[in-house]
């Protein structure tokens, strides 16, 4: 692995809230064009480590670097770029539900981009194309299923072209073809646009279908238990935590 191959770097992360500590001495790195997967038992800090990585929350201890730049330590004008190349799909969706679709994927781009209104309308029917919802600029949140809202929120992530995108638990809630479908999308994205995919979950199927890489959070030893390919680690795991969350408690020789 090359250097200029390392899209994030987590030094030393000790993440928690005043004196409550969910994990400590945390590296591990991210590379550019991986399906990044953060997962792990409940309450381990899953969600809190990718607060901490989109700088919602500012950890413990620890670095994060974001192409070999120290993004904690940066200054505010360089922290706000580096967020801008980042973009969130919500467990939710997090749709603003008085804004149409083009309006909430043009909100990003009124805020940060110098785009005519024109420009700005093209620019969402096309990101809604992306992710299948071509046509669907003009409804309202509460008009569309929940599977649709998720490719909504994709598409709003999508918006400013980020170099990464995180995903909280995005098949939360979805029927199992929905989960499917968000699935396709989030390999078809990864591969056409190259962007880097972070995902928190616990679904074993979405772990399998497009992680290439990740990180198993233990909250008793408050550690990363394993790392690599989430294929390679079911077959040769590191330790029995792993194993049994990779098999929802399978036994080896079943």
């Amino acid at each position: 692995m090359m250097k200029n191959d390392v899209k994030i770097k987590a030094v030393g992360l000790k993440i928690g809230y005043g004196d409550f500590v969910l994990l400590k001495d945390a590296d591990f790195v991210i590379n550019k064009h991986d399906i990044f997967i953060i997962m792990g038992g409940s309450g381990c800090g899953k969600s809190s480590m990718l607060r901490v990585l989109t700088g919602l929350v500012k950890p413990l201890e620890g670095k994060i670097f974001v192409d070999d730049v120290d993004f904690l330590a940066a200054d505010t004008i360089t922290r706000n770029q580096i967020m801008q190349t980042s973009g969130i799909l919500y467990q939710s969706g997090a749709l603003f539900s008085s804004m149409t679709l083009a309006e909430n994927i043009a909100l990003p781009l009124q805020l940060y981009r110098n785009y005519s209104p024109e420009e700005i309308r093209e620019i969402a029917a096309l990101k809604l194309a992306l992710v299948g919802l071509k046509g669907f600029e003009d409804y309202y949140p509460s008009e569309i299923s929940g599977g649709m809202k998720k490719r909504a929120g994709l598409a709003r992530a999508l918006a400013l072209d980020p170099d990464v995108v995180y995903f909280d638990e995005p098949s939360a809630g979805l029927d199992p073809v929905s989960s499917k479908l968000l699935d396709d999308l989030i390999l078809d994205i990864n591969h056409n646009l190259g962007t880097t995919i972070v995902i928190v979950t616990h679904e074993l199927s979405s772990i399998f279908a497009v992680g290439n890489n990740s990180i198993f959070l233990d909250g008793e030893t408050k550690s990363i238990l394993a790392r690599g390919n989430p294929k390679e680690l079911l077959k040769n795991p590191p330790h029995e935590k792993v194993f049994q969350f990779l098999t929802r408690g399978g036994e080896k020789n079943a």
